[in-house]
């Protein structure tokens, strides 16, 4: 049993930077492929970013590839999204989701556990 909890979230200017952090709970973190996900309004539950059980393999969807950079820290059972260059467009729920397949998955299926969602808002 795995449980999330997002923060991080907030309001920014177009341009500007956020980092979110997601604590997890449980023995075996360091076991569970993290994901990072997003849904706006009106919009499915998208992938955002992902990344190993060590941290040493790493996926990204093509709209944020560059701008937003994912990591974790095992020792504090810790995964992080920074965003920078943040547009309008990048405004969402983001929602921190660990996997127990032994890879990091796209599909939101592949994902056993979910945090609440921490929302970020960016403006023009």
């Amino acid at each position: 049993q795995v449980q999330l909890v997002e923060s991080g979230g907030g309001l920014v200017q177009a341009g500007g930077s956020l980092r979110l952090s997601c604590a997890a709970s449980g023995r075996t973190f360091a076991s569970y492929a993290m994901g990072w996900f997003r849904q706006a309004p009106g919009k499915e539950r998208s992938f955002v970013a992902a990344i190993g059980w060590n941290g040493g393999s790493t996926d990204y969807a093509d709209s944020v590839k560059g701008r937003f950079t994912i990591s974790r820290d095992n020792a504090k059972n810790m995964v992080y999204l920074q965003m920078k260059s943040l547009k309008p467009e990048d405004t969402a729920v983001y929602y921190c989701a660990a996997s127990g397949t032994n890879y990091y998955p796209r599909n939101r299926d592949d994902y056993n556990y979910w945090g609440q969602g921490t929302q970020v808002t960016v403006s023009s």
